[in-house]
């Protein structure tokens, strides 16, 4: 697949799409009832031309840098297009950001300007204030920041806007993404104009198809990754350029994302593994409240046996389900199937995943229920997906092909390679690290991975992750997480192991599933305390243990584990706030724990 010749920048799709197809829906935004409304491609394109004047208006200039630091909203996008319309840089920050955090963010990038949510976010930037020299402005969404800025350039001459645009090159600078930071400071990842474009138009190009309910029906993803993370940045950016209808919801709790699922009924949604984890145990939690586990727990059975006949067929290596599994999988469409669907919308068929590894079984079974999850796998340096599973043949388990215009190589210690059109120019401010991961045109990602027969890429685990035991082995401890995760109990795992004679584990639980548990066992609720003391549910963990051990060889095999009573969170600094685990963090505040795993 060609890639169109690459001209401007990424704001000129916003008034293309206002002068080919003015009426057509391009968005969906809540309205203070929370009710949803409708905005049309010219609706959108004057509101980010009048917030670009107001900018202007206030003093933000072509290739100024303006942090953004709010959950995903509709504003969001709306700054971002206005600020790339004039030529200027977004900077996102996460809204759970330290003060810290937000200090070196702001001064490394030498932001000039900041929109921020609300009143405890402004508070944040007010705390490091004395420290930014160069921070001019400080505009707050919920105080009506983009009423204010449109006002303040309602005199504006839109001609102005349109100089700063046509100056806009691919190669200019789109954005400064801030890695997580699971180790040290984070770095700011420099992408251009050119590189989302590039990226996003491959991507639409090749799985259009399947952004849609059915052929010819309206595409629409309703996005609640934060838009501080590449991948839901690349979603934004992806959807505002095809025309595909684009919501925002910035809560990620079940209780607050399924109404606008089911609100919204997006076409197709993508999301990170954690997403489709929930919305299985939630249906599997249903179905044994109402005394259905059996029949939940037959037909996951049928969905992953049926899936895999599928994807067999799909490389031609069987005749597809039997009859009989066919029957089988007809009789629990209604029963089951459906409702699963109905909990993410009703309309979609088709997902992408990514930001961590999948579970095999877990792809098998929504593909079996009617909804294929493409998994696919990239880094911010490559702003967003570099590989994900095509359409017409999804491999579970892998992590795809290289998108069209990616070539992907693993070097002789197994670490994977990118080559492309999305890869960033480098880290802000930071040679030195640009040329650790820059190598003759080639992205070094720190993951490790092969490439089957077929092309498609498994991700084994990170270089800087693999522990070592004293007696020398090496393991990888993505999988066995990921494994132990599975179970419907399990929050987090992390599996510790380096420089000690066997591997071992910390795991934490999930708080509703837990008290669900007991509840079916007809059990009063427990505290934390009497939960990681408990015989019986440590039985039940003991199980999710086992079943990840028979990925691995003995030596290899978490030997012994302890449950503890909190969850790893980003408030204390054990998560990255798109949920990865900051494993040196963690193993020093339980260090106690971890040696006694040794004891």
């Amino acid at each position: 697949m060609e890639a169109a010749p690459q001209v401007g920048g990424l704001a000129d799709a916003v008034f293309d799409h206002a002068s080919a197809t003015p009426d057509k829906v391009v968005l969906g935004c809540k309205d203070a009832s929370g009710v949803w409304r409708d905005v049309t491609a010219a609706q959108f394109r004057d509101q980010v031309l009048g917030l670009a004047k107001g900018l202007i208006a206030q003093g933000v200039r072509f290739g100024d840098r303006v942090a953004l630091m709010a959950r995903t909203r509709y504003e969001w996008t709306l700054f971002d297009f206005a600020l790339w319309a004039l030529g200027a840089q977004s900077v996102p920050v996460y809204p759970t950001s330290s003060a810290d955090q937000v200090l070196w963010m702001l001064h490394d990038a030498e932001v000039t300007a900041c929109v921020v949510e609300h009143e405890d976010h402004a508070m944040t930037i007010g705390s490091v204030v004395d420290r930014l020299p160069r921070l001019q402005r400080l505009w707050q969404m919920d105080a009506g920041a983009v009423e204010q800025l449109t006002e303040a350039g309602a005199e504006i001459d839109d001609e102005v806007v349109h100089r700063h645009r046509r100056a806009v090159t691919p190669e200019s600078v789109a954005t400064v993404i801030y890695t997580s930071g699971t180790t040290g400071r984070p770095k700011g990842c420099v992408i251009t104009h050119s590189n989302f474009m590039f990226e996003t138009d491959m991507l639409v190009g090749r799985w259009e198809s399947v952004f849609h309910s059915k052929p010819g029906d309206e595409a629409s993803t309703l996005l609640f990754l934060p838009l501080a993370h590449v991948f839901g940045r690349m979603v934004e950016v992806a959807a505002i350029r095809s025309g595909v209808k684009l919501g925002h919801q910035p809560v990620l709790q079940a209780s607050a994302l399924l109404p606008d699922l089911a609100a919204f009924r997006p076409s197709f949604i993508l999301a990170v593994p954690y997403i489709f984890e929930k919305v299985f145990h939630a249906a599997r939690r249903k179905a044994e409240a109402d005394g259905k586990a059996g029949a939940f727990d037959k037909a996951a059975d049928v969905a992953v046996k049926y899936a895999e006949a599928l994807e067999l067929k799909a490389f031609g290596l069987g005749p597809g389900p039997s009859a009989a599994l066919r029957v089988q999988h007809q009789f629990f469409e209604k029963l089951v199937y459906t409702r699963v669907r109905e909990a993410m919308g009703g309309r979609v068929r088709h997902a992408m995943s990514g930001g961590s590894g999948m579970d095999r079984r877990l792809g098998l079974f929504f593909e079996g229920a009617g909804v294929t999850v493409f998994e696919g796998y990239g880094l911010t340096e490559s702003s967003a997906a570099a590989t994900a599973n095509p359409p017409e043949r999804t491999k579970y388990g892998t992590v795809g092909m290289p998108v069209p215009g990616t070539t992907v190589h693993i070097a002789e210690d197994g670490e994977v390679w990118l080559r492309g059109g999305h890869v960033f120019s480098g880290y802000l401010n930071n040679p030195q690290a640009t040329q650790a991961v820059l190598k003759d045109g080639w992205l070094a990602t720190g993951d490790l991975g092969s490439l089957d027969a077929d092309g498609y890429l498994t991700i084994t685990g990170r270089k800087k992750e693999i522990l070592v035991t004293s007696g020398g082995k090496s393991v990888s401890p993505a999988g066995l997480e990921e494994r132990v995760r599975a179970h419907p109990l399990v929050a987090q795992c992390i599996v510790v192991g380096n420089d000690r004679p066997y591997i071992a584990a910390l795991i934490t639980l999930d708080p509703e599933a837990v008290e669900h548990w007991l509840a079916i066992q007809g059990r009063p609720p427990l505290t934390p305390a009497e939960l990681v003391r408990d015989p019986v549910l440590e039985t039940e963990i003991r199980r999710a243990v086992v079943a990840a051990n028979t990925l691995v060889s003995q030596t290899e095999s978490i030997r012994t584990f302890r449950i503890l009573a909190h969850p790893f969170t980003e408030e204390h600094g054990l998560l990255t706030p798109s949920l990865k685990l900051k494993r040196k963090a963690i193993e020093q505040a339980y260090a106690t724990e971890v040696d006694a795993l040794y004891a």
